[in-house]
């Protein structure tokens, strides 16, 4: 039996369902430990981003002497401090989600759990799915959006099993999968079946999967981002000697510094961003063997190319530049939102040879 005239499963094809509605209702009780996380975790009795801050107006450390009675006078080195992305403050990195208790420790390690299986349930229906109609299980939005959130998901526990500290991501990126999920079971759900003629090609496992890889990790470097700006701007009232309300300073105090959720956020987006031009190159060589022509002006195309000048110039202001901080963050921001519209803007409300959304 050729690819075009294999059945679907049925069986498997509802199966699938059934994992991706159960790893939604996981990633729920993953939501409500990483709640607990924040809530219960006491934040650390000792204000380390004020008192950083407060230190951090007083004049430059230099070597001071130090007289002892009847002894000789002892050197006092200089502290060795890191400047921030704005390097105008010296702020230590944040204890972390849970605020460096038991307790919340205990909750954020209980909502990882949760996380790590509802990613292996949520995997298991995207294998599932691949398997009722034995292709790739990415030939449609809801098959890429479940794909994507499983991808981010992975991306996110391999960094931590990497020993990053990177719990503090773990509440954000449940969210936005949930929220995620839901859109893909209400308004993108297409029944299991076969492709159109022009997807069926091994470059649909190579072009489309590199895409949803790339777009799963420009997501986490995004959400850094946002999270710097958070971060940024209690650093900036604590340093004017503003005084944040309760909840921001018991939620972002926790964080880690903006200098290092800057360079976290960089780190991210450069590393994938050679992969995202290979993603674009790929697309290429399959429009030209599906359709005699690599480049058509096609409103993907056009937006990929987009989205890839997007990141370049991020790098590129960055590394000749040295923007850094908030400039930095939103032009990040904006990639990523180019990503996002190409995604769903493009795929939804215009018209190409890419329209196969099943919407």
């Amino acid at each position: 039996m050729t690819p075009l005239a294999a059945a679907t499963n049925e069986n498997l094809a509802q199966i699938s369902n059934y994992l991706v509605y159960s790893s939604m209702a996981v990633y729920m009780l993953a939501f409500f430990a990483h709640i607990a996380e924040w809530t219960f975790g006491s934040r650390s009795k000792v204000a380390r981003t004020a008192a950083a801050l407060t230190s951090a107006q007083v004049s430059a450390p230099a070597v001071q002497v130090r007289g002892r009675a009847g002894g000789a006078a002892v050197l006092d080195q200089p502290k060795v401090v890191t400047r921030s992305a704005s390097g105008t403050r010296d702020v230590p990195d944040g204890p972390g989600a849970a605020g460096g208790t038991e307790q919340g420790d205990l909750y954020g390690r209980i909502a990882v759990s949760l996380t790590a299986l509802a990613f292996l349930i949520e995997a298991a229906g995207v294998v599932s799915r691949a398997m009722s109609v034995q292709r790739a299980p990415w030939g449609n939005m809801y098959e890429f959006s479940v794909t994507f959130s499983t991808v981010a998901v992975g991306a996110y526990l391999v960094l931590l099993a990497l020993k990053k500290n990177i719990r503090w991501l773990g509440l954000i990126l449940v969210t936005t999968v949930l929220l995620d999920l839901g859109i893909a079971v209400t308004w993108l759900y297409t029944d299991s079946d076969q492709l159109v003629p022009a997807l069926h090609s091994y470059w649909l496992w190579i072009h489309v999967s590199t895409a949803i890889f790339c777009g799963a990790v420009f997501y986490i470097g995004a959400a850094g981002a946002v999270l710097y700006l958070f971060r940024d701007s209690y650093e900036g009232k604590l340093a004017g000697g503003g005084k944040p309300g309760r909840f921001a300073s018991s939620v972002l105090e926790r964080l880690p510094s903006a200098a290092s959720l800057d360079k976290f956020s960089y780190r991210i987006n450069a590393a994938v961003f050679p992969l995202w031009t290979f993603t674009i190159i790929a697309g290429a060589i399959w429009a030209g063997d599906a359709w005699g022509r690599y480049w058509g002006w096609d409103p993907k195309e056009v937006w990929s190319f987009v989205t890839w000048v997007a990141y370049a110039c991020y790098l590129h202001a960055r590394a000749t530049a040295g923007w850094k901080g908030r400039k930095a963050a939103y032009l990040a921001l904006f990639a990523f939102a180019c990503w996002i519209w190409n995604y769903y803007g493009v795929n939804i409300l215009l018209s190409g040879k890419h329209s196969y959304a099943g919407v």
